[in-house]
């Protein structure tokens, strides 16, 4: 069998609004956005191994299992200007295997992540789920 080709969607609920977004393809933004008060959301074209794996220019690696997204934020997103330069990192490697068969089938994964940390300014490092990874 071929890897099959899924989309997860990474919504940030309340994006830090007049900053800069965009999804890590390989050592570069891609297609950055600019925030406003919306949520704000990235679809990440991905495969998936028929052994399980994620692959594709979008998948970062950390050891043997951990598998994540990065959403580039600020300075990092291309925008000089910004006070900010930050990564937050999405893990996708504990995604449920219920869910990666229904995304084989063509759902979207989507996972809802809080866009600003606790002192109100853009999230980054490890960012949790506020709502886990279901059927979009």
């Amino acid at each position: 069998m071929a890897d099959t080709p899924i989309t997860l969607r990474l919504t940030l609920a309340d994006p830090v609004p007049g900053v800069r977004y965009s999804l890590q393809l390989d050592d570069a933004p891609h297609e950055p956005v600019t925030a406003s008060e919306t949520p704000l959301s990235f679809d990440v074209p991905i495969r998936l191994a028929d052994d399980g794996r994620f692959l594709g220019p979008f998948v970062r690696r950390e050891g043997k299992e951990r598998r994540f997204i990065y959403i580039r934020i600020g300075t990092s997103a291309g925008d000089h200007a910004s006070e900010w330069s930050r990564r937050a990192k999405i893990d996708i490697h504990d995604i449920p295997p219920a869910l990666l068969d229904k995304a084989r089938g063509g759902a979207v994964l989507e996972v809802i992540l809080p866009g600003r940390g606790k002192d109100g300014t853009p999230a980054c490092a490890t960012v949790r789920p506020t709502v886990g990874w279901r059927i979009s």
